[in-house]
């Protein structure tokens, strides 16, 4: 898989962009684009990247990892870098 179809598949979650589906509203807090690291923290042999995401309808929300691709049901609720 190239850098350009993995970065298609992350879409626009950049750390600080905050994202919604249907799943619920969450904030990025990091993205590791090393799959050693993406398999680690997926626990998937074929993990491409991870994205550390935190839960912002939930006061009590702990940060875990989604490799989800990026879809036509995800919405950007706040780009990336916005703070």
């Amino acid at each position: 898989m190239t850098r350009n179809e993995i970065a298609a598949q992350i879409g626009p979650r950049a750390v600080g962009a905050i994202y919604q589906n249907s799943d619920g509203a969450f904030e990025v807090l990091a993205l590791v684009t090393d799959p050693a690291e993406a398999a680690r923290l997926l626990r998937r042999r074929a993990a491409r990247f991870a994205v550390i995401v935190r839960d912002v309808l939930r006061a009590d929300a702990q940060p875990f990892a989604v490799g989800s691709v990026w879809t036509t049901s995800d919405h950007l609720v706040r780009p990336g870098g916005a703070r």
